[in-house]
């Protein structure tokens, strides 16, 4: 009764641990795919008078729509929308000539702020007629404060795990579509091809992405975003607290954990036969064939994962004998269901063959030897003496190997891929949600995770008291 009380103690408690986390998550937050600058060099700063420190960043509270392309400020003139993100550009040659790396903008000039960022400045361009339109003067340090306090709020949900632009320091106004510092120029609203670019190029026409460069300057990301009248942009806020949490409970795909629970389920059907087996197996070897085959059986558990995937993608592949017979009867291995089981399988097995096997050796052999000498077949041994004998230590071996397969990233996306609603486990679904900016959602399968290695250890701790007190009442 204890044991069941202190149970569900627990999982009351991770229950509530679970909604409150969920209670903080943002409901969305989009971005493109991060991108790697560590090789991004320190651009020096550079004095201009166009340019601004932190003690100009401004403070007022911004309130950004749920989709974050909009934002408004209260007693504004004009508010922000059309916002977007790119943390990529591209650095080819646009209807046959080299305009530098360049971030396509839209097809309009005239109408969009635009902003190129590094790790040490950011130059943030606004178009002459919308300036002046709304009343915005960039030379005023007031009006410059209140567009970054614009900017990085947008930004701050838009960074998905990069370089947020609330960090960067110096700032550079400018409505000229051509901006220098230093060797490197900024150009802005260029309408090339009938679309409108932002680009950085070097003062002499060079590709200053070019690590050969002596100018070598790579931008971090860009952004853009229109300039509107406040009566003009709508900002639908997202929900807050339980009823965030709500909405993002019923718009999340819950595939993820079905497939890992298929997954996981057909996969302990496996490693608990075939870890009983080969236990029993092992026992039976002379010593020299038993510390080989322990090896192969437990060389898994000391492989990295993607090492596991990836010798199991060339064993399971189309240009072996193994594969294109599972190919040639209509039932593929590699990037299907199956393959998922199968990756769980071999990263898993090992756990519950080790916690077999040792129970199996811990075992008297006089009463396994008495057995025989009353008639008993092995099969017999093996069943009424070996496994209720050794079900402590079996049964935690099987929750570690459940736990483990529950885990497994690394094989499983060699041998399965990512493919929503067929192949996509938790760990594959965290990965690929926090590359994509839904940090809410990586952070929400995490708690899952923590959440059942929290119950299996639990159970694994409360097992092994219940066993340690029935022992020592056995032996009084």
């Amino acid at each position: 009764m204890n044991t069941k009380r202190g149970t569900a103690h627990a999982t009351c408690l991770f229950m509530l641990i679970l909604v409150l986390i969920t209670s903080l998550l943002p409901c969305k937050a989009f971005a493109d795919e991060a991108l790697d600058d560590a090789d991004t060099p320190q651009t020096p700063k550079t004095t201009n008078p166009q340019a601004t420190s932190p003690e100009n960043k401004g403070s007022a509270e911004v309130s950004v729509s749920e989709d974050a392309t909009s934002a408004s400020i209260e007693e504004t003139s004009y508010a922000v929308c059309d916002f977007t993100r790119a943390q990529k550009g591209s650095n080819r040659a646009i209807d046959g000539a080299y305009y530098g790396y360049s971030y396509l903008v839209g097809n309009e000039t005239g109408e969009f702020f635009q902003l190129i960022a590094s790790e040490s400045y950011a130059v943030a361009y606004v178009p002459t007629q919308a300036a002046q339109t709304l009343g915005i003067d960039i030379d005023d340090e007031n009006d410059k404060a209140l567009l970054k306090d614009y900017f990085c709020a947008l930004d701050g949900e838009a960074a998905a795990g990069s370089i947020p632009l609330s960090q960067i320091d110096t700032w550079h106004f400018t409505s000229n579509p051509t901006y220098e510092i230093g060797n490197i120029r900024f150009s802005f609203d260029q309408e090339i091809n009938g679309n409108v670019y932002a680009s950085v190029i070097g003062t002499d026409g060079s590709d200053l992405t070019d690590s050969d460069n002596p100018n070598y300057f790579k931008p971090s990301f860009a952004e853009f975003g229109r300039l509107a009248p406040a009566n003009e942009v709508t900002v639908n806020e997202g929900a807050t607290g339980i009823a965030a949490a709500g909405k993002f409970l019923s718009e999340l795909d819950w595939s993820p954990l079905w497939i890992t629970l298929k997954t996981t389920g057909v996969a302990i059907v496996f490693i608990f036969v075939l870890g009983l087996l080969a236990a029993y197996w092992c026992l039976h070897l002379s010593q020299k064939a038993k510390n080989i085959a322990d090896s192969i059986f437990t060389i898994p558990m000391v492989l990295p994962p993607t090492v596991c995937g990836f010798i199991l993608l060339y064993l399971c592949g189309r240009n072996t004998a193994f594969g294109s017979f599972f190919i040639d009867i209509g039932f593929p291995l590699i990037f299907s269901w199956p393959a998922t089981v199968i990756a769980a399988v071999v990263v898993a097995f090992p756990l519950m063959y080790r916690s077999a096997l040792g129970a199996f050796e811990n075992l008297d052999t006089n009463m396994l030897d008495a057995a025989r000498t009353l008639g008993w077949s092995n099969t017999r041994i093996f069943l009424k003496l070996m496994l209720p004998l050794s079900w402590s230590s079996i049964a935690a071996g099987t929750v570690l190997a459940f736990a483990r397969a529950l885990g497994e990233f690394g094989a499983t996306l060699f041998l399965a891929g990512n493919y929503l609603g067929i192949t996509r486990t938790i760990p594959i679904a965290i990965y690929f949600e926090w590359m994509n900016g839904n940090d809410g959602v990586a952070w929400f399968w995490t708690a899952i995770v923590i959440g059942f290695s929290f119950i299996v250890i639990l159970f694994i701790n409360l097992w092994s008291n219940r066993t340690t007190k029935y022992r020592k009442g056995a032996k009084q």
